[in-house]
């Protein structure tokens, strides 16, 4: 059905284009998207459609938990989704990164930080075990308190993912009682198979063999350990290396044989999200790049056979034979309110940011994105309700488009696309899936 093909490929479609793009009037249009709420071969066929992903991963289980409604409404709620962003340094300068060069937190202020971070785990709802995350901002490793904020989310019930270059996962961070093991997963981005492509990506001078040194060295340990944390890798294709898919299954099967018995878990592909120019890929290389991940898949069967693949939004697309976009949110369509409700990310100076790519220190103009702070006598729900209840909207600059990531892109894009069919009067329709 063309409906069901519209939103597998376009899932942000407003009702309104797609009725308009059937020709259909109102009532008509409405007995057709009342066939996809009782018709679950319908809504079947959206989800396995180029663009389900998007459907799959972020947005249904979003509708699910009531978050979008309550956003629109501007009802406060506890973030569906906290970051926590403990790292006071980094000692990567990757190339896409937006880091101020230089920029950290002073050491004086962890101990208070960690204590505020501590809060916003106990204050944490439990009925969501993987709501809270670690991430950055800056690399989480360096904070030597990491370990006692990951212990203290586990013993709550909490599952959380590490997000870290692993730069720091070394034996003495590990050894011990370390709360690294309480962690659910531990997911390594991954910016180049050699010394040199690390090096231009993170300015880091041998920075791959300590890397894959750690991971290897973590494989041993967790299997000795019989610990069931996960491990994961996040790899992103970077113009001219799309053909280095096929060396990173070599490098993960490498991986394998550290701990046969534990095996690396997951794989994430990504393009960059960001839009910036010298992050994209030339349409040569992206025509290349689906022939490529046909290769990878086949290549994965055979000699990774127990790894998870997530190709993401677009990749999933591309391998799907769709050249779906990942989704563009400018400074134009962004949302003065943002999207509290849904996430926030709170760093280690307690500051509670709006979106993902904005919780680094000295970032100019990410202040702005900063809706309050943790702390003694401020709890993240009281800085979520007064955000809410008081209307605070940040007015969108040139730019500021890059201090969202993928997620909120998609986040913001979905709260537009439902305003949009409630405004055309499809109140109880509206979204097109819930």
């Amino acid at each position: 059905m063309g409906l069901a093909r519209r939103y597998g490929s376009h899932p942000f479609t407003t009702l309104e284009e797609a009725r308009r793009e059937l020709s259909l009037d109102r009532d008509a249009f409405r007995r057709l998207l009342g066939l996809f709420a009782r018709l679950p071969g319908l809504r079947s066929a959206v989800l396995a459609g180029p663009a389900g992903k998007y459907w799959s991963n972020t947005l249904l289980p979003l509708e699910e938990r009531g978050v979008l409604g309550a956003t629109l409404a501007g009802k406060p709620r506890f973030p569906h989704i906290v970051g926590l962003y403990p790292g006071p340094t980094c000692m990567f300068r990757c190339h896409f990164c937006v880091r101020v060069t230089g920029a950290r937190y002073p050491h004086a202020t962890l101990a208070d930080g960690n204590e505020a971070l501590a809060a916003v785990i106990d204050e944490m709802p439990a009925d969501n075990p993987h709501g809270l995350y670690v991430s950055g901002g800056l690399e989480p490793l360096t904070n030597p308190g990491l370990g006692a904020l990951i212990s203290r989310a586990a013993a709550r019930g909490f599952s959380m993912t590490l997000y870290s270059n692993c730069f720091a996962l070394t034996e003495k961070a590990l050894g011990g009682e370390s709360g690294l093991w309480d962690l659910g997963a531990v997911r390594t981005s991954l910016y180049g198979l050699t010394d040199d492509e690390y090096e231009a990506t993170t300015g880091k001078r041998h920075a791959f063999r300590r890397v894959e040194a750690n991971l290897r060295r973590f494989q041993r340990m967790r299997a000795e350990r019989e610990r069931p944390v996960r491990l994961g890798l996040n790899h992103i294709v970077l113009p001219g290396r799309a053909r280095r898919l096929l060396d990173l299954v070599d490098f993960i099967a490498e991986l394998d044989a550290a701990a046969p018995e534990r095996p690396v878990d997951f794989l994430n592909l990504r393009e960059d999200y960001s839009g910036r120019p010298d992050g994209a890929l030339s349409p040569r290389e992206r025509a290349e790049l689906r022939e490529i991940l046909l290769e990878f898949e086949e290549k994965v069967r055979r000699v990774t056979p127990t790894l998870d693949v997530d190709y993401g939004y677009a990749l999933h697309a591309l391998k799907s034979g769709a050249d779906a976009q990942l989704v563009r949110i400018r400074p134009e369509t962004m949302r003065p309110a943002a999207h509290p409700q849904v996430a926030v990310q709170v760093d280690v100076a307690g500051d509670v940011y709006l979106y993902r790519e904005a919780g680094f220190p000295g970032l100019p103009g990410a202040d702005r994105y900063i809706a309050g702070r943790v702390g003694p006598g401020s709890s993240l729900s009281g800085v979520v309700e007064r955000f809410v209840t008081e209307r605070v909207q940040v007015a969108p600059r040139p730019g500021d488009e890059y201090f969202m990531d993928g997620f909120d892109q998609v986040v913001a894009a979905r709260l537009n696309q439902l305003e949009a069919d409630i405004g055309a009067g499809w109140r109880e329709e509206r979204g097109f899936l819930r």
